[in-house]
């Protein structure tokens, strides 16, 4: 699967405890998924952050459905 602009996303642990941000600030993948999900439009999302793009709020959201999809699975030690 193809995600669109997903190297805005970056992960640095010395930035918002290391949770997923968008490249060069600290609002958070979480953030934005969490606005569209209560229905905030584009519109309104980027007057509240004036320095993101509409391209940083589909990368958060391509991000988001990606780690979404991923599963984890516990480490077995020993046997």
């Amino acid at each position: 699967m193809n995600f669109p602009h997903i190297d805005r996303i970056t992960i640095d642990p010395a930035v918002m405890g290391g949770k997923p941000c968008i490249r060069g600030t600290r609002v958070t993948v979480g953030t934005i998924a969490g606005l569209v999900a209560s229905g905030a439009p584009f519109a309104e999302i980027l007057a509240l952050y004036p320095y993101l793009r509409e391209d940083d709020i589909k990368a958060a959201l391509a991000y988001a459905a990606w780690r979404a999809e991923e599963r984890e699975l516990p480490l077995m030690v020993g046997g």
